[in-house]
């Protein structure tokens, strides 16, 4: 069973039990009376589904061990406070139809102080439980040391004395395998950092930490990057973190040395509202907008040869390749002797009515197509092809971590920057890229969607 399994099993079984204790004094306790007994199990089944869902939105089912048991308990009380809220309102609604009196509803406070007692003791004791597997050895992660100074075996030593966090150290990663003993405390050096990839995909590593000795901070970049397109989790001990602040979010474990980069920082909630405004805006867009759309096919089709749509295999989240769709802007035969090249502002190889459509970021159109079935969003950073991103992440430090959140028809870098005519363009787009992975937030979205708004009338569209 794993820990999500676990404590959505806990959270049903408080929650039914916080449930059934205020059922039985509104019920049974005659404090009201009722002409007919409300029933029992079809609202316990409700309330259980509205609570998981409120729990999820609050992220409260991301992984326990990286924060402690008052910030867990914190984010209880947030959540079963916002969810009694709204639950109040609808006894509120339902009660005035059937005449309920006043003092009945204050019953909702009761059943708030069961929620948040009920949940925060529940999640306590499997936490307990969970820890008490770890520190027998049972669901450790598996975990590699990247460093071999005496940064890396201080940070060995401090791991091993709090087993509760959940490491499994199985080896080191030296920045080179030569000249160096074979283990430290029978825990051995497994490959040098070159090779760190494949280490990381052979052991099936969970974690990597990251204790680089001072001579060694300039290969801290090339580590991130490594693990950046990958699910491990990554760590690093303070005094690295001013070489990468402001490309990661991080947040202290239990007040342990060490810092952990978080390349996703939305909560749940904020995620599902995201994906809920791709979804509308895409649907109104592409079918109000149907007529338009007709025209600019017809505009296409009588101006040049080919087919109307312009479709193209990119890179998405998590590494996935999905074929982006636009409306043709390029001659048929654009690249076919010049191979995969960076499109320019006045390119020779646009038509005319590819011009307009460029201009004006119509030639975007379709790609709504690729949000609404889930492979793009309509702010993140810009897909690219897998030629590009092969060569860009060899040259560029981070580039891959681009690759951690959904792209976007538009982004921070494209409201900021220019088109890619140089290596040193697409620089300066990953941080802009960088920034916004850091800042990621609806707040942040809405700010790009309305910029990208006025670039395109102001004929700035990039």
């Amino acid at each position: 069973m794993t820990e999500k399994v676990r404590t959505i099993f806990i959270d049903i079984i408080t929650i039914s039990l916080g449930w059934s204790i205020y059922y039985m004094f509104r019920i049974r306790s005659g404090w009201l009376s009722y002409t007919m007994e409300p029933e029992f199990w079809a609202p316990m089944v409700a309330i259980c589904i509205y609570w998981l869902v409120v729990f999820f939105f609050f992220g409260l089912y991301r992984s326990w061990y990286a924060k402690s048991r008052f910030d867990e308990f914190t984010s209880i009380f947030k959540a079963a406070t916002f969810g009694v809220l709204v639950l109040s309102f609808a006894i509120f609604v339902d009660d005035h139809g059937v005449g309920s009196p006043i003092h009945s509803r204050l019953l909702i406070v009761f059943y708030w102080i069961l929620m948040v007692l009920f949940v925060g003791a529940g999640r306590f004791m499997l936490h307990t439980f969970q820890r008490r597997l770890l520190l027998a050895g049972i669901g450790l992660h598996t975990t590699i040391i990247v460093g071999w100074s005496a940064k890396a075996r201080e940070l060995f030593d401090n791991v091993r004395s709090f087993p509760a966090l959940g490491y499994k150290i199985i080896g080191f990663v030296p920045v080179s395998a030569s000249s160096h003993q074979e283990n430290y405390k029978e825990v051995p050096v497994v490959g040098s950092i070159d090779e760190l990839s494949d280490i990381i995909t052979k052991y099936n590593v969970e974690d990597v930490l990251i204790a680089l000795d001072s001579s060694e901070h300039d290969r801290l970049l090339y580590v991130v990057s490594c693990c950046g397109s990958t699910r491990v989790g990554l760590k690093i001990i303070p005094d690295l973190y001013d070489i990468i602040s402001g490309q990661a979010r991080t947040n202290q474990i239990y007040g342990f040395p060490l810092i952990e980069i978080m390349p996703e920082l939305m909560q749940p909630w904020e995620y599902a509202v995201k994906r809920m405004i791709d979804i509308v805006f895409s649907f109104v867009v592409l079918f109000v907008g149907l007529p338009i759309w007709l025209l600019v096919a017809l505009a296409i089709k009588l101006d040049s040869k080919g087919s109307i749509f312009y479709t193209q295999e990119r890179v998405g989240k998590d590494e996935k390749h999905f074929h982006i769709i636009k409306f043709r802007s390029m001659d048929e035969e654009a690249e076919r002797e010049s191979g995969p090249v960076w499109a320019n502002k006045k390119d020779p190889r646009v038509t005319r009515v590819g011009n307009i459509l460029r201009k004006l970021r119509i030639d975007e159109i379709p790609q709504l197509i690729n949000v609404l079935d889930g492979k793009m969003s309509l702010v993140g950073p810009r897909p690219e092809r897998p030629f590009f991103v092969e060569q860009l992440s060899k040259e560029i430090p981070l580039y891959k971590r681009r690759l951690k959140v959904r792209p976007g028809i538009t982004g921070w870098a494209q409201v900021k920057h220019k088109y890619d005519e140089s290596i040193e363009d697409v620089r300066k787009k990953v941080q802009y890229d960088l920034s916004y992975i850091e800042n990621m937030s609806l707040r942040m979205d809405l700010k790009i969607l309305f910029s990208t708004i006025t670039v395109v009338i102001t004929g700035k569209g990039h």
